[in-house]
């Protein structure tokens, strides 16, 4: 079966996110899809397969970590979709059905895909005791992002905090089920975004994750309300880096971003 490895949030190689993307004829066991997550070694990778005509979704989809099956993905969606474009495999809007639901993707004219996800419900909530400790800087609000996303939201002081950030990801992991965002106001918007991120998801052995798409299900929300706009760009600040535009529309947000197929090659095992 052919393997691709897949940059999503990016228009070139070697930045955004990489993802492992299989587009099978029916989902192995979980110990399989498990193995091989693995040994692809990205934050995430995806399987699919095609579903029967008819119904509410083209392809089932699912996502594991090197170390466990999660319930959403961005950029792996993002990077699957892509790949079923490119390869002629699906043509037009794709429906993937996922644990979270009907998740849809749609090809632009400039060659981007836009996902259609669910809006993270936001709790404000108090600042966690030893999270500052954790992080290496003082957060000024803190807030929930519910059992699907599963991070705590930290507002920073500014973008050259969020920067800076060298946390000690071992102790952020008991602060929230999956891990931490820091974001803060984008110090300059003429360069082409609205707001910083940085994503520690320890917990499901992502140390620091490139650039997350389901993360920006709350950060849209978030600074939509501050900024008082509904489309923003945030830029994940990881060392690769990447950009997600996001369109904030009640309870589904809309994640925009390019991928680019980087390795290709059969899997024997």
């Amino acid at each position: 079966m052919r393997i691709r490895i897949v940059d999503a949030f990016t228009d070139r190689p070697f930045a955004g996110n990489p993802a492992g993307v299989l587009l099978l004829d029916s989902f192995p066991d979980d110990d399989w899809l498990q193995k091989v997550a693995r040994e692809v070694n990205h934050a995430e990778t995806a399987f699919a397969h095609r579903l029967p005509e008819g119904g509410k979704a083209h392809w089932a989809l699912r996502w594991f970590t090197p170390t466990t099956e999660v319930a959403l993905c961005g950029h792996a969606t993002l990077a699957t979709a892509h790949v079923l474009h490119t390869t002629g495999a699906h043509e037009g809007p794709v429906r993937f059905a996922t644990r979270s639901g009907v998740l849809s993707a749609a090809p632009r004219d400039d060659g981007s895909i836009t996902l259609d996800f669910p809006t993270a419900p936001l709790t404000p909530v108090e600042i966690p005791d030893g999270v500052a400790e954790a992080l290496g800087a003082q957060p000024h609000a803190a807030v929930d992002t519910g059992p699907s996303v599963g991070d705590l939201v930290l507002e920073l002081a500014d973008e050259k905090t969020v920067l800076g950030l060298a946390p000690d990801v071992r102790a952020l992991a008991r602060h929230s089920p999956r891990g931490v965002i820091a974001t803060a106001r984008a110090e300059d918007p003429s360069r082409g975004y609205d707001f910083v991120s940085r994503c520690f998801f320890p917990n499901v052995g992502i140390d620091e994750d490139p650039v997350t798409g389901s993360a920006h299900t709350a950060l849209a929300p978030y600074w939509s309300e501050r900024l008082g706009r509904p489309d923003l760009t945030g830029l994940q600040a990881s060392p690769r880096s990447g950009r997600v535009r996001t369109e904030l529309r009640g309870d589904r947000t809309l994640l925009t971003g390019h991928a680019v197929i980087v390795i290709e090659g059969e899997l024997l095992a």
